[in-house]
């Protein structure tokens, strides 16, 4: 089981990287006795992509996996979003939230885990990372005559 665990978090960190995630890590807290095995740990820009990294390691993980994570914490605010799937979980912040809670320091005796490599073309080139709702300002939208709002 301890091989398919590593391979279900290589995975997840497979998918943090597909949706452009940055500073991906895998440590491996099996000689420490933690309580999981692997933290899977990521970085995005906004609190768009943090979602959008959160639902293609769910979608990767299950596909290849079978797996749903057992509890998810975060959705809303999207600046920390960890996913649980017992034997490891991942974590995806906001760079300042990740520096904040600087999980690798607390965790500095783990050993970390070489990700694989990704081919290129895993990586989605159409991912908008400019396009995070909270960054809207009151010039990309067009109000017409019954004040219904359109996005510029």
């Amino acid at each position: 089981m301890g091989n398919d665990v590593l391979e279900m978090a290589k995975t997840a960190a497979v998918a943090t990287l597909a949706r452009r995630a940055e500073d991906a890590k895998i440590l491996d807290l099996r000689a420490i006795g933690g309580f999981t095995d692997f933290f899977v740990i990521s970085s995005g820009n906004s609190n768009r992509q943090v979602e959008g990294i959160s639902e293609k390691v769910i979608e990767d993980v299950e596909e290849k996996w079978n797996q749903r994570p057992w509890h998810r914490e975060g959705p809303r605010k999207g600046d920390w979003i960890l996913l649980d799937y017992v034997d490891f979980v991942v974590h995806i912040f906001l760079h300042e939230k990740r520096k904040a809670y600087d999980l690798e320091r607390l965790w500095s005796e783990a050993l970390e885990i070489e990700l694989p490599a990704i081919n290129p073309n895993l990586i989605e080139d159409d991912y908008e990372l400019d396009d995070d709702p909270d960054d809207f300002e009151l010039d990309d939208f067009i109000f017409d005559e019954a004040f219904e709002i359109k996005i510029d």
